[in-house]
C-alpha cells in the first residue's frame, strides 16, 4: 500500500505540514505519493484535542484502504509522528483523524478522558481505534459531533451511566481459551505444590468475555483432587464484557479447547442452540464476576490471593501508573504467590515487589 506524503495549508495559527514519515520508511521500499491535500476542518474537541480533516485532490487518484498512515512533522522541530486513519472515511477524498495540540503550536497523537476514569493511556498508535470506537458510540447516542458528545459527558456526574460506555467503548477484549499455553502449564504445576495448604484464592484481573478465568477453572478441575477447593475472582472494568463471561455461552468452534476439555467442561447446545456450547455448573461455581477498576482508590477483594493473573493489562498504563498498580497487587497477595502477566510485559525494575519466576510468571517477594 501507499504512505501518504503531502503538505497540507496552515489554518489559523495551527501550523499542519504533513510529509512522509522518516528515511527509514523509504528504504523499507514501500511506496510513496505525493498529493495535495487541503484542511476541511479543524474542530476543537476538548481544549487539547482536535478533529482534523483533509480533503483530498481527486485527480491524484489516492484510494485509502484502513491502515495507511499520514505522518505530521511537528512544526520547528525534526519529530514526526505517524497517525492511522480510523476508516474508510464516509465523504469521498477525505481523510479525518484526531490530533493534541500543545502550547506553542506541537502536535501529538492522543485522546484524554479515558485516563481520568480507566487509566488507560492512549498514545498516538491507539487514536484509530479511538476514533472508531467512539464514533459507533455518536451514533448510537444521536451526537452530532465529538465535542458534543465531550461536553455532554464532562458534564454529567462520574455515577452517570455514559462514563461507563465510554469506557467499555475503549477497552480492548481480545481473547481466547488457554491463550500463552504455557502459563497454564505453569499454573498446574503450581496448584498441585499448593494442596495441603488451605483453600486456593485465585484472582483473574481484565477477565473479558470469561476465556481466562474458564480456562483457570478448567486447570483446577483437571489438576486439584476432589475435595480441594478453589475460588476464582474473575474481575473487569467493562460490564457488557462481564455480562457475556457470567453466561458462559461460546460458540462450538471457540479457539484455544481441545476435544476433551470441550466434552468434559461443556454441554453442547440443541435445537435453536445448536453451535453453541456452554460453561458447565460445577465450573461455573467456581468463578465469582464482578466488576473492578484498578484506578479505584480502595480495593475491597477479600482475603490475600495465592496466585494472580493480570495479562496484558499493564500495556496501557504509563510507567507511573503501573508502579502504583502492581504496588497495589502486591498488597493483596500472599508471601510467595504468582503473579502472571502478559508476554511483552516486564516488570524486572520492580524487584522490590516481584522477582522472576518464569516465562513471564513472578513471585511476590
Amino acid at each position: 500500500g501507499w504512505t501518504l506524503l503531502c503538505k497540507a495549508h496552515a489554518v489559523s495559527d495551527v501550523d499542519i505540514e504533513l510529509v512522509n514519515y522518516d528515511e527509514e520508511v523509504l528504504r523499507s521500499g514501500i511506496p510513496t505519493k505525493e498529493i495535495t491535500a487541503t484542511v476541511a476542518e479543524l474542530e476543537p474537541l476538548t481544549s487539547d484535542i482536535w478533529r482534523l480533516a483533509l480533503d483530498l485532490d481527486p485527480a491524484d487518484g489516492f484510494e485509502y484502504k484502513p491502515g495507511q498512515y499520514v505522518d505530521i512533522t511537528v512544526p520547528g522541530t525534526d519529530e514526526v509522528r505517524s497517525f492511522s486513519m480510523a476508516s474508510v472515511p464516509s465523504t469521498p477524498n477525505r481523510l479525518e483523524f484526531m490530533i493534541r495540540h500543545y502550547p506553542g503550536g506541537r502536535f501529538a497523537g492522543g485522546f484524554a478522558d479515558g485516563t481520568l476514569h480507566a487509566g488507560s493511556s492512549l498514545h498516538a498508535g491507539k487514536q484509530a481505534m479511538v476514533y472508531s470506537r467512539l464514533s459507533r458510540r455518536l451514533r448510537e447516542t444521536g451526537q452530532r459531533s465529538f465535542s458534543q458528545y465531550l461536553q455532554s459527558l464532562e458534564a454529567a456526574a462520574a455515577s452517570h451511566p455514559e462514563w461507563q460506555e465510554f469506557v467499555n467503548c475503549l477497552t480492548t477484549n481480545l481473547t481466547s481459551f488457554f491463550r500463552e499455553e504455557h502459563h497454564f502449564h505453569t499454573l498446574a504445576s503450581e496448584l498441585k505444590a499448593r494442596v495441603g495448604h488451605g483453600g486456593l484464592r485465585i484472582w483473574c484481573n481484565a477477565a473479558s468475555t470469561g476465556e481466562e478465568p474458564y480456562s483457570i477453572a478448567m486447570t483446577c478441575a483437571e489438576s486439584l483432587p476432589a475435595g480441594t477447593s478453589a475460588r476464582i475472582l474473575a474481575s473487569d472494568i467493562d460490564t457488557k464484557v462481564l455480562a457475556t463471561a457470567s453466561r458462559g455461552v461460546y460458540g462450538a468452534d471457540a479457539r484455544g479447547l481441545s476435544p476433551e476439555r470441550l466434552r468434559a467442561h461443556f454441554l453442547r447446545g440443541k435445537g435453536a442452540n445448536s453451535g453453541s456450547i456452554r460453561v458447565k455448573p460445577e465450573l461455573a461455581r467456581m468463578v465469582e464476576f464482578r466488576t473492578h477498576n484498578l484506578m479505584e482508590p480502595r480495593w475491597q477483594l477479600g482475603d490475600p490471593f495465592d496466585i494472580v493473573f493480570c495479562r496484558n493489562v499493564m500495556i496501557y498504563f504509563d510507567a507511573p501508573t503501573q508502579r502504583r498498580v502492581l504496588e497495589r497487587i502486591h498488597g493483596v497477595m500472599k508471601p510467595r504467590s504468582l503473579l502472571f502477566v502478559g508476554h511483552s510485559e516486564n516488570f524486572t525494575e520492580s524487584k522490590d515487589l516481584f522477582c522472576l519466576r518464569g516465562k513471564t510468571v513472578y513471585e511476590r517477594v
